[in-house]
């Protein structure tokens, strides 16, 4: 401010010099007088003007001053903080949440110790685990009730048609045989087998009624001998139906 104060100075007293000159020689005196007065006049109330206009540009400056601005790494700082608490507030949340949720991690105690963050994922892991396995179990019960259904529904569809069949079968029931006649074809089965067992028997004592009870199926209950048996007292009693 000093500087630009000099130079208005110096350019105030050449343009009193410059009038001083151009004036006539008569009234040098007075006007000479007058125009440095003038300048001098001039120039202190320039220096006033630079000097209040200086005095109030430190004043605005001092004013700005005041109140100052964030710096770039402040700003920074603020933000990095701000995110990182947003951080650590969203995983709070989140342990809160898993505690609330899974039941192994539940405390019904309120003087109990409270569980360590390690301690609340191990018991959420152990907890999924669990859920895993039951749900591939009902996955698994699931699909064998599937295949029930589907074996009950080929087991329906074959009864209706066997039903639907013997229901279309002409003169249905004329050719049954009769209960009577079943009971006497297995009678006369039976009693033929309790002829050869009666001869063949002995009930002296238990260990031999035991070895001669094995002895009888090997000898009398052989499949080929039970099937000319029956085969034969079929043909007996056909014989018998026909006569009657």
């Amino acid at each position: 401010m000093a500087d630009g104060n000099y130079e208005v100075f110096v350019d105030a007293l050449s343009r009193g010099l410059k009038m001083e000159q151009n004036s006539p020689t008569a009234a040098a005196g007075g006007s000479f007088a007058f125009s440095r007065a003038s300048s001098i006049g001039s120039v202190n109330a320039i220096s006033c003007s630079s000097a209040s206009s200086t005095h109030n540009t430190d004043d605005e400056d001092s004013e700005g001053l005041a109140v100052p601005a964030m710096s770039y790494k402040e700003r920074r700082r603020n933000a990095h903080t701000h995110a990182e608490q947003k951080r650590r507030d969203a995983i709070k949340k989140g342990y809160d949440e898993l505690q609330a949720i899974v039941p192994m991690c539940q405390t019904t105690d309120a003087n109990s110790q409270k569980l360590s963050k390690a301690t609340v994922l191990q018991r959420s892991i152990d907890y999924i685990q669990f859920l895993m396995q039951q749900k591939k179990k009902q996955e698994e019960d699931l699909e064998s009730l599937r295949k029930e259904v589907t074996a009950l529904q080929i087991m329906k569809t074959q009864y209706e048609q066997i039903v639907k069949a013997h229901q279309n079968t002409p003169q249905q029931g004329q050719n049954q045989v009769s209960d009577e006649c079943k009971f006497q074809v297995f009678q006369q089965i039976m009693d033929s087998l309790f002829q050869s067992f009666n001869a063949s028997i002995s009930v002296a004592n238990f260990g031999e009624l035991s070895s001669c009870v094995f002895s009888w199926l090997e000898e009398y209950c052989k499949p080929q001998m039970l099937r000319d048996l029956t085969l034969t007292i079929l043909s007996r009693s056909s014989n018998l139906l026909r006569r009657s």
